[in-house]
């Protein structure tokens, strides 16, 4: 294997000094033509590729993104992390991802451990035990020490930075709007993710869709997914639905399970919609009526905004809440 060059070596080799190889290999209008094809020629044949560590120590930039997120299993962090990704790699720059899984030491973790590596920024979803402790101090130290930063999807009002947000309780109203207008009026609300603001925004939107309303609304919070369809199924008997509106992909998903066991025909008898167009949207059976959050455009809009931010570095920057608006799609598990 050929022995990495450095630009010592190369300017050594070339008979030039390191800044006019440096300049030559940037195409420097500063540097002839003739000197620049000799540089790029050798720096060519030995593969030659810059120090990244020295290059960002010069620029005091490291061209890297943190990315923290609670779940890669889901469909919307997925799909939200596959957006990050293309739009970053676009700009030039790279991200490191890493998973918390859901839990708050591991976040506190990987937010040090990513600042210490010096990244320019932070991408965050926040993890589901965060939110229940009410514990943010790790990003109240990223913000004192002006770490650009932005919060997507999971937010917090406690700690001023850009956020990225689809407008869930628009679109949970906009929801249960559609199944009342569709003749709906026992509806349930079942989730998994009942601790979660996005929940907490989606019922505010369902309650705000029945006000004034002759139309029952009813409460399910799942205990854990593990028992899931056991527990929808005892909500569902207890119950006389003609609606679901599942705050998730999962008890969405379940819902119709659960109903198919219990005999009833959707959307005949009661009609589903659930959020996050995913997989399990598209190949349940019935197929799954659903909101999407259009999680690539939100991932993708995190890192312009980021960016942005990296970039201008302007010490009076106002940081700002972005809305990507959701989509309401409907299948045959509604009428």
């Amino acid at each position: 294997m050929r022995k990495k060059v450095t630009l010592k070596q190369l300017a050594k080799e070339l008979n030039l000094s390191i800044s006019t190889v440096s300049k030559s290999l940037k195409n420097d209008p500063e540097i002839s033509q003739k000197t620049i094809n000799r540089v790029h020629e050798l720096a060519d044949f030995y593969n030659y590729k810059p120090n990244a560590l020295a290059v960002s120590l010069k620029s005091s930039r490291t061209k890297t993104i943190g990315v923290i997120l609670p779940e890669i299993l889901n469909h919307f962090f997925a799909k939200a992390l596959y957006g990050i990704e293309k739009e970053a790699s676009n700009h030039g720059y790279k991200i490191l991802t890493c998973i918390t899984n859901e839990s708050y030491d591991k976040e506190v973790e990987y937010v040090e451990m990513l600042n210490y590596s010096s990244v320019d920024g932070f991408i965050v979803a926040l993890s589901e035990e965060t939110q229940v402790l009410n514990k943010f101090d790790h990003y109240a130290a990223l913000k004192r020490d002006k770490v650009p930063m932005v919060m997507f999807d999971r937010v917090i009002d406690e700690i001023d930075c850009d956020k990225v947000i689809v407008d869930d309780e628009n679109a949970s109203k906009n929801a249960v709007q559609y199944l009342i207008d569709s003749g709906c009026s026992k509806i349930g609300l079942i989730t998994t993710i009942g601790d979660l603001s996005v929940a907490k925004h989606r019922i505010q939107g369902a309650k705000a869709a029945v006000a004034d309303k002759d139309v029952e609304l009813h409460e399910f919070k799942l205990k854990g997914a593990s028992r899931a369809e056991e527990e929808i199924l005892a909500f569902l008997k207890s119950t006389d639905l003609d609606a679901v509106l599942g705050l998730d992909e999962t008890s969405a998903a379940v819902t119709i399970n659960s109903c198919h066991r219990l005999g009833y025909k959707i959307p005949k008898d009661i009609s589903v919609i659930g959020f996050t167009d995913g997989l399990l949207s598209k190949h349940s059976f019935p197929k799954l009526s659903t909101v999407s959050q259009h999680a690539e455009d939100l991932g993708e809009r995190a890192v312009q905004v980021l960016i942005n931010n990296i970039e201008n570095d302007d010490e009076k920057y106002v940081p700002k809440t972005q809305i990507v608006k959701t989509s309401l799609i409907l299948r045959d598990s509604t009428n």
